[in-house]
């Protein structure tokens, strides 16, 4: 299973010019603003405060960039679904992702984050089709489980295998996996998934040379 030794934020990106040079695999967190995306990269990597949420949900607008044990990047895309953010600003921000995720550059692995207590909202939609369309594997993350009581947990996992049967049976949706910051649980999972995905992605890559 991976084991995260090294973390360290390496650069914000807010024009894909702007790109690391050094073109590590990268595993992508994908999230509306408040859904715990800064939560669960800090918990991943045993750091507190590695990735700092913004004290107004919406406003950051760059594509944060953090290597990992010197050999992968963790990417924290811009939050969604704030609704005082201005119009403009949204279509920026779908702009800036969808070229982000068609440009061709090693994604292994990208993980889109939904409260488990919720429904996915439309731009939670949209994004897993922007990941389908792209052909980019991805895992849902069902984020605050503990929130819920263990036999609601159990029917809201289960409803999103139903809804989203087709993605996990012919898809790019690898899996979906309930989370918790609090007590932990799902953390080895996800380390063991992004763990073969990197490996998975190193095969390709060198099968293609």
């Amino acid at each position: 299973m991976l084991k995260i030794t090294i973390a360290e934020f390496l650069q914000g990106v807010a024009d894909l010019h702007q790109l690391p040079k050094n073109e590590l695999k990268e595993v992508l967190f994908i999230g509306r603003s408040n859904v715990g995306k800064s939560s669960l990269l800090n918990k991943m990597c045993n750091r507190k405060s590695l990735a700092r949420s913004s004290s107004t949900p919406g406003k950051t607008r760059e594509i944060n960039y953090y290597i990992i044990n010197n050999e992968f990047y963790f990417v924290d895309l811009p939050g969604y679904g704030y609704a005082k953010v201005p119009e403009q600003m949204r279509a920026g921000w779908k702009r800036l992702i969808e070229d982000f995720l068609k440009r061709g550059r090693p994604i292994a692995l990208g993980m889109q984050l939904i409260d488990s207590r919720q429904e996915p909202t439309p731009l939670d939609l949209m994004m897993m089709d922007w990941l389908e369309y792209y052909e980019i594997p991805y895992l849902l993350i069902l984020t605050k489980s503990d929130k819920l009581p263990v036999s609601k947990l159990s029917r809201q996992l289960e409803a999103y295998r139903t809804r989203f049967s087709p993605q996990l049976t012919e898809g790019s949706c690898r899996g979906i996996v309930p989370f918790s910051i609090v007590t932990s649980d799902g953390k080895s999972e996800l380390l063991r998934l992004i763990d073969a995905h990197l490996n998975q992605s190193q095969s390709q890559k060198k099968e293609a040379v």
